[in-house]
């Protein structure tokens, strides 16, 4: 008996309807917000920061970003949809619009919330209107792999730029090749020095190293690496720790020129709007009801790009991070234990502390942070964002996400690289109407 998909996931979870009411709310709401295991929620909750500190770091150093705004708007933003979702749905930087701001320094802060807000206001509008599913069938797959692609080379790119030229790697590696040469005319290192340690593992000895062994897969490597930079950052500048100021940071509301919503638009939001529609709404969607079909009702295109519009178009105005959802932070909560919406409550309690307590008074210390160790958390962003560009299963997927890269990075606009991005795909799949065959 053939059984028939229906392409609609609203339509598709629309005939469970839950009671309304106050009562019903509120126990909804400790549905969503209860752990189901406290250290297994809790190390979930940091699943996420491997991309989130990365960018909000960068962008508050190289661009100015008001930290404690951000971390008081997303916060709010992480304590609002695990209410709401009752899943660890994640908060997370719009990679496309950080990305342009890093590589290109004419892309401030004004330009940074244009993007954000329009891009907010194109998705917010699909969301009420029920267009989405539309703009997900015009979009192809392999476009907006491409733009992913691009944007995390521009990441990897930016990231081997502060490891080694603001570090002055060539003199250490004229340092590393003259002590190569001496150890080569020296001695060579005993074989047997490792015997002490081995012997002192079969003692016993060696019993809190496979403990910390066991531990360290289950803690993201980026807050390990963001961790040791703020330790040098204090022990680089102990007096900064004296400077830390109480309270948060003064929020204003951004002035955004006519030239800032062109460059905004035109570098920023067409590159992230395509994204934001299929990564931060319609993958999510889709991998939330794969993980938690239980929840799968609440999370659908509509309220997911409702939530995500709204969000932004009332922190952008202040100078919060444009921030969206994303495929690959919910299967990184996920991995490391989240399963429920007080997962990210959690997160976004700490951040809202952090904002209220401290605000922006925190880049007194943090500007101090080793560039080394901020390339590599860098790299950590950008690697995660291209590895998406794996599921490309056809040459003629590949041939389009990669001359849509190749467009967006040697033509610095990701734009120009979408726009013929779409054009290979139409005249590929019109060659392969010609021919009479499907194009994969």
């Amino acid at each position: 008996m053939a059984t028939t998909v229906n392409p609609d996931p609203e339509a598709a979870l629309g005939g469970a309807k839950e009671p309304r009411g106050p009562r019903s709310l509120l126990a909804r709401a400790r549905d969503n917000l209860a752990f189901q295991s406290v250290w297994p929620e809790l190390n979930g909750a940091m699943g996420d920061l491997g991309t989130y500190i990365p960018i909000v770091l960068s962008l508050a150093l190289a661009r100015h970003l008001d930290l404690g705004t951000t971390l008081v708007f997303t916060g709010i933003y992480n304590a609002i949809t695990g209410l709401i979702y009752g899943v660890p749905m994640p908060v997370q930087p719009m990679k496309a619009i950080a990305a342009t701001a890093l590589s290109d320094a004419s892309f401030g802060v004004p330009e940074i919330m244009a993007a954000g807000i329009l891009t907010a206001a194109f998705v917010l509008l699909l969301g009420a209107t029920r267009l989405m599913q539309l703009v997900y069938r015009v979009v192809p797959l392999p476009v907006v792999r491409g733009i992913q692609l691009a944007q995390g080379l521009n990441f990897a790119m930016a990231a081997v730029k502060y490891i080694r030229y603001e570090q002055g790697l060539e003199s250490s590696s004229r340092r590393r090749r003259t002590g190569t040469v001496r150890r080569e005319q020296g001695t060579h290192p005993d074989e047997n020095q490792q015997e002490p340690e081995e012997e002192e593992e079969r003692q016993g000895g060696g019993g809190w190293r496979s403990m910390v062994r066991r531990a360290a897969p289950a803690i993201p490597s980026a807050v390990m690496v963001f961790v040791l930079g703020v330790a040098f950052a204090v022990a680089r500048h102990p007096a900064a720790v004296r400077e830390l100021r109480l309270g948060p940071s003064r929020m204003r509301v951004v002035r955004i020129s006519r030239e800032a919503w062109k460059q905004g638009f035109l570098k920023g939001a067409v590159p992230q709007i395509p994204l934001s529609v299929l990564n931060s709404v319609v993958a999510v969607c889709k991998l939330t009801r794969d993980l938690f079909p239980d929840k799968a009702p609440s999370a659908t295109p509509t309220s997911v790009s409702v939530t995500m519009g709204g969000m932004n178009l009332v922190g952008c105005w202040f100078g919060a991070m444009p921030c969206c959802h994303g495929a690959g932070g919910l299967a990184g909560q996920y991995k490391f234990g989240g399963r429920s919406g007080g997962c990210v409550a959690a997160l976004g309690a700490l951040k809202l502390a952090l904002g209220l307590l401290l605000g922006g008074s925190m880049l007194r210390v943090l500007s101090e942070f080793p560039v080394g160790l901020l390339g590599v958390l860098l790299l950590f962003a950008g690697v995660e964002l291209a590895v998406a560009a794996r599921d490309m299963s056809s040459k003629a997927e590949a041939f389009v996400m990669l001359l849509c890269t190749a467009v967006s990075n040697v033509g610095s606009s990701a734009a120009l690289g979408f726009l013929c991005g779409m054009i290979a795909h139409g005249l590929l799949m019109l060659r392969a109407w010609a021919m009479g065959v499907r194009l994969s």
